[in-house]
């Protein structure tokens, strides 16, 4: 059942799985940490590899992590974990809703609105930091959903740690309100443009949590 709007749910009461994408870095680094602890019997030069390794490895399983959640009920709930960066209008009506996403984030992002994945276009481009000016410019993936409300546009931008944007779901793709639909890895920023006449809900500096946390007013 949904929950109320603006509520996070306990993540270790619903469950935490890592989240799909996560390998290229996870692997390597976790493999690096348990050969270097088995090593660091023998040599003392492997144990103070062995620290580090492991706390970099703790870090990586924190960072990917992907908590379930008790998706809440609202015409548009938040794609991004993070807090609202900007609240801008468009010049076609529409209102852009900035999330920006730190490295201490859950970085999985998932579907504002039920409906199906009409495009998923990636746009190369820069690497500069998200809540600069001009990360407009960096590499993105710009989605578009069919809904019941119309054309609805979200975009995932890179930033100066996200090296890589992983799309989950292809275009056609039916999806559910709150699903799972990419990663950024180590976070940047998700936009979210609304329907001209859909009222925001959000306030630059508020917290949000994917999934969870409403948008629009209604």
């Amino acid at each position: 059942m949904p929950h109320s709007q603006n509520s996070a749910p306990s993540d270790s009461r619903l469950g935490v799985r890592l989240a799909r994408g996560a390998s290229p870095w996870l692997l390597p680094t976790v493999a690096t940490a348990a050969l270097s602890l088995v090593r660091s019997r023998r040599s003392g030069a492997a144990k103070a590899v062995a620290v580090p390794a492991t706390a970099l490895a703790a870090g990586m399983l924190w960072f990917f992590r992907d908590p379930e959640r008790e998706i809440a009920q609202g015409r548009v709930i938040s794609p991004a974990d993070g807090v609202v960066q900007s609240i801008m209008p468009w010049k076609d009506g529409r209102t852009r809703v900035a999330i920006f996403m730190s490295p201490l984030n859950v970085h999985v992002n998932r579907a504002p609105l039920a409906g199906t994945v009409t495009s998923v276009e990636h746009i190369p481009g820069g690497f500069v930091p998200a809540f600069n000016k001009e990360s407009e410019n960096n590499e993105r993936v710009v989605w578009h959903f069919d809904t019941e409300l119309g054309d609805i546009e979200m975009v995932q931008i890179a930033g100066a740690v996200a090296r890589r944007i992983v799309p989950y779901v292809p275009q056609g793709t039916k999806v559910e309100q709150g699903e799972r639909i990419g990663l950024i890895r180590f976070g940047s920023r998700v936009d979210i443009y609304l329907p001209e006449g859909i009222e925001v809900d959000v306030e630059v500096g508020q917290k949000t949590v994917a999934g969870v946390t409403r948008i629009d007013r209604g």
